[in-house]
């Protein structure tokens, strides 16, 4: 059984700053990481191949030169190998530039069985890419899947639908996206990080995987944005001066009017 487990490339969302008097973010020098919703679905391929024989786990993704570093921890998680795809044309793609790229990347790996992916991006969370992936490649689909089960040639999904939960089963070959509920992802200890290195690691560009900038890159985004802004919060400016049991007390007795303690 093969696994594609898809897997973006994101900014570190605590390490942004807010800039004070326009409420733009800073950007620039923020580290990357991969996003918390793809590491759920990576944990349940990982699961899945630790239950079952003869199982391989693949991991996709499309992003900066540093991503190189980044699918590390993918490969310490647990993943056999993984494809990248580099290059400067797919900065600033929208969901259905990356939904041809991942296409395009996973037919040129071949046969794959279930393909997995979050159900949504830790930065945008526009939840379109799932949808959008598995109308290009033809395949079934389950979404916001909290519990998943291989069973012979298909699988069983339990899907959250907020007010319900619904119980499906899919043929294989199928695309899955996960919640956030359907596992705690692990964290690979030390010799699992130093094996990651050794793991094979096949770097795209999107001439590999016969893509161009016009039909999937940011050329070809069919969205411009105009502002990103924090909204505005601003302070009380309220100020404690006195000893400090009576700041505290006044703090508590404040933070109550506010509702924020009970």
């Amino acid at each position: 059984m093969h696994i594609v487990v898809c897997m973006k490339q994101v900014l570190d969302l605590e390490k942004i700053r807010i800039k004070p008097d326009t409420h733009e973010p800073v950007l620039e020098g923020v580290p990357v990481c991969l996003g918390d919703f793809e590491k759920n679905a990576l944990e349940q391929a990982v699961r899945i191949k630790e239950s079952l024989d003869d199982v391989t786990v693949t991991v996709v993704s499309v992003g900066s030169p540093k991503l190189n570093k980044t699918i590390m921890e993918a490969l310490a998680m647990g993943a056999d190998e993984a494809v990248i795809l580099v290059d400067p044309h797919v900065k600033g793609s929208d969901a259905m530039g990356s939904a041809i790229v991942l296409a395009n990347m996973i037919q040129k790996i071949g046969d794959c069985d279930l393909i997995l992916l979050g159900e949504g991006s830790t930065d945008e969370y526009s939840g379109q890419v799932p949808s959008r992936l598995a109308e290009i490649l033809g395949l079934p689909q389950v979404t916001y899947a909290r519990e998943l089960e291989v069973l012979d040639n298909r699988i069983r999904a339990v899907r959250d639908l907020e007010d319900m939960l619904e119980s499906v089963e899919v043929e294989l070959p199928a695309l899955v996206s996960v919640t956030q509920e359907i596992n705690q992802p692990r964290l690979p200890p030390l010799t699992a990080i130093l094996k990651a290195g050794k793991k094979p690691l096949h770097v795209w560009s999107l001439e590999d995987i016969a893509a161009s900038a016009e039909e999937a890159g940011a050329e070809a985004a069919a969205f411009e944005e105009l502002s990103n802004l924090a909204p505005a919060k601003p302070r009380k400016e309220i100020i404690f001066d006195e000893d400090i049991d009576s700041s505290v007390t006044q703090a508590l007795e404040a933070l109550e009017q506010e509702g924020v303690l009970d």
